[in-house]
């Protein structure tokens, strides 16, 4: 749950490409959310969610999901990750890829958690490699397979997570050398690939 919801998603640098009046609502409903204005926040980012802001969606999914000026509602929270997973966000897709994994709003289906987690993931966002990992090394939705249980996780620990480092630390430890090298191989291949093919 800590890997879903630790912050509210914040893409100041993005607010320009996404037009005036969707910017200047989008800020509406942080300045509000920033104050603890959940009504309003959620009253500005609805209007813009609807009209396929990802953005919005996003973060009326995380708030849908914390019961943060609604009352907490794990099928609403799927409804608008899904919206912004399927049109690329990565961070709904990791946070989708959780609620598949765990059943939360929606029938538990670890293969599609796994294909969340990996659209996020060759996204190169962390946290979907980090579950990734997670979901090769106990062999949930996927085969178990050490090797890319430990590439997914070099590659997410070589951009600074330190959680990922540790527990390619941890499983090196049941591999042999040869696994490892091969662990290795794959994912300076990987990053080389911009994480597709992985």
């Amino acid at each position: 749950m800590k890997q879903l919801l630790t912050i509210l998603v914040v893409f100041g640098a993005l607010l320009h490409t996404i037009g005036d009046s969707w910017g200047a609502n989008f800020q509406k409903g942080l300045i509000a959310y920033n104050k603890k204005d959940y009504a309003t926040a959620i009253r500005e980012w609805a209007t813009l969610a609807e009209q396929g802001n990802t953005l919005a969606q996003l973060n009326l999914g995380m708030m849908y999901a914390k019961g943060k000026g609604v009352a907490q509602n794990d099928s609403s929270s799927v409804k608008w990750f899904t919206l912004a997973a399927k049109r690329g966000n990565a961070i709904a897709q990791v946070n989708l890829g959780f609620m598949y994994q765990y059943g939360k709003g929606i029938k538990k289906n670890k293969e599609e958690a796994v294909r969340w987690y990996r659209l996020a993931a060759e996204q190169g966002n962390i946290e979907g490699q980090v579950n990734l990992g997670l979901m090769y090394r106990s062999g949930k939705g996927v085969r178990q397979n050490y090797i890319l249980s430990h590439m997914w996780w070099s590659i997410a620990a070589v951009q600074g997570n330190h959680d990922a480092h540790e527990r390619k630390i941890n499983i090196a430890k049941k591999m042999s050398p040869l696994q490892i090298a091969t662990s290795e191989y794959l994912a300076r291949k990987c990053v080389s690939n911009n994480y597709k093919g992985c």
